[in-house]
């Protein structure tokens, strides 16, 4: 007889070290600065991440499955005023810590862990998760304020990457939800916060898409092969055997809508968050193609383009071109050969900046290497999203699968070089967003900003440097540690 053996949690890769949970709710006020943070700076840094409240089973335990932890830095007159950690209040998270929930927005999603992004729109702070899931709204503080239907024009989820357009304000967005069938919702949503226009889009498998890409003229959607398979998450032949086949009913017929409307309010009562694993798997044999969708167009006006099978969890960005044959679209994105293949380990090794140019007179897609440092979380400046950009920010990481982040890259695009910058031994950088001096400032004047966690001191610290140089311009110095997590933004205090 054997048996298996139980894994702790100081042995999985995402309840280790700074992925593991913070256990305080904290304000701190007047933080230390080193060096002179830039008068301009007026408003908040945010960014949010999994931390469960309780220590979940490490057996089943998946990085995308925490209970979501909201991060701040207040910067205004050269000051950093506060520093604030709160936990998303989902009716999950407010009964482990014995809170009364807020209820509402009962058909705006599933009720689950808010742990994705975080943004400024329509005056409100709102945090974001993909598969169906509702957006949480939180006050200037990161209070919970409660879920969120976008005034009641949202129904059944968001998505975590949500693009605005720099020239109306508006949030462009695709979305899925594993009850909707095989299909995805492309929804704009004005600067008044209420949803003004919808596109269901039918594909021919569930596919778990994380983001997309928008330029003037088109939404890009990433038809890749991670494919929902809900067998993934038991272990048992007979258990598998009926998770697979309704994985095959759910993937090709939509639930009804009062099926969705009673799951949605069921996942309000469920005890926890569900920490079974990612109902997900790399499937390369179905191949995988890349769509485009016209702005103003419908789901008959899409063209499909053939990639080679990979995974892009995140573009930097796209914009539209005009070469030799006509109309093109150029989209940067980072690269994964493959995704759900190593267990508990999320990325592999061989995580590249890629350009991919869509030919759309003669169909061909062609593929370039722009840099192959291992690496992920994309971003630029927000100004020239979906238009032609130079630079590019990402986070290097340390080369082999599971190698911890090291390093910020700029990517000069134009001129074809990287700048690399690393923060001292043991001391691991997140994702690193990007602030103009002004608004007329061009796209390399300004400042990049991000959390940079220090193994020796167990704290963290919030980084600024010169976008053009990489050269420190100032250092946060917050008392406790942040958690790598997700995505941040900086939201300036007139949004």
């Amino acid at each position: 007889m054997t048996t298996e053996a139980i894994p702790h949690a100081s042995e999985h890769p995402y309840l280790t070290g700074n992925f593991a949970p913070v256990h305080d709710e904290v304000t701190v006020t007047d933080l230390p600065v080193t060096g002179s943070l830039p008068d301009h700076l007026d408003g908040r840094y945010l960014r949010v991440g999994p931390n469960p409240v309780k220590p979940p089973d490490p057996r089943h335990y998946h990085w995308f499955l925490g209970d979501g932890m909201a991060h701040g830095i207040r910067l205004r007159d050269g000051k950093a005023t506060w520093y604030r950690n709160r936990w998303v209040r989902s009716s999950s998270v407010a009964r482990q810590l014995g809170e009364p929930w807020a209820g509402g927005a009962h058909t705006a999603g599933f009720d689950f862990a808010s742990n994705t992004n975080i943004i400024g729109h329509a005056g409100k702070t709102l945090v974001l998760t993909e598969a169906g899931v509702r957006p949480y709204e939180l006050t200037d503080e990161l209070d919970t304020v409660g879920p969120s239907d976008f005034c009641g024009t949202l129904y059944g989820g968001f998505s975590a990457h949500p693009k605005h357009d720099p020239k109306t304000g508006e949030l462009h967005a695709v979305s899925y939800n594993p009850l909707r069938g095989s299909r995805v919702t492309y929804t704009v949503t004005g600067v008044d916060g209420k949803v003004r226009h919808r596109v269901d889009i039918p594909l021919p498998a569930q596919t778990m898409m994380h983001d997309f890409t928008l330029t003037e003229n088109y939404v890009v959607l990433y038809d890749l092969p991670v494919l929902l398979d809900l067998s993934t998450m038991v272990k048992s032949a007979p258990a598998r055997a009926v998770a697979k086949l309704l994985t095959g009913f759910v993937t090709r017929h939509a639930a009804p809508d009062f099926v969705l409307r009673a799951a949605m309010r069921g996942s309000e009562r469920t005890a926890t968050v569900p920490t079974s694993g990612m109902p997900y798997r790399w499937s390369p044999e179905r191949g995988a193609r890349v769509g485009v969708l016209p702005r103003d167009g419908s789901a008959r006006d899409i063209r499909w383009f053939d990639v080679p099978p990979c995974y892009v969890f995140h573009a930097l960005n796209g914009y539209d071109h005009t070469g030799p044959d006509g109309a093109q679209i150029v989209l940067d994105v980072v690269r994964h050969p493959a995704v759900f293949t190593t267990g508990d380990q999320l990325f592999t090794d061989s995580i590249t900046l890629d350009r991919w140019t869509i030919d759309l007179g003669t169909g061909r897609v062609r593929e370039q290497r722009l840099d192959d440092t291992s690496q992920e979380f994309p971003r630029l400046d927000d100004r020239v999203l979906s238009r032609p950009h130079r630079y590019g920010y990402t986070v290097g990481f340390a080369p082999g699968p599971g190698g911890p982040p090291t390093a910020i890259l700029r990517h000069d695009l134009h001129h074809g070089s990287t700048q690399r910058v690393e923060f001292g031994p043991g001391r691991e950088p997140g994702e690193f967003v990007f602030v103009p001096s002004g608004p007329n400032a061009d796209e390399n004047d300004g400042v990049v900003m991000g959390f940079v966690y220090d193994r020796a001191e167990d704290r963290s610290d919030l980084v600024l440097l010169d976008a053009s140089t990489l050269a420190p311009v100032a250092t946060v110095h917050i008392p406790v540690r942040v958690p790598h997590g997700f995505h941040g933004n900086w939201v300036p205090s007139d949004r």
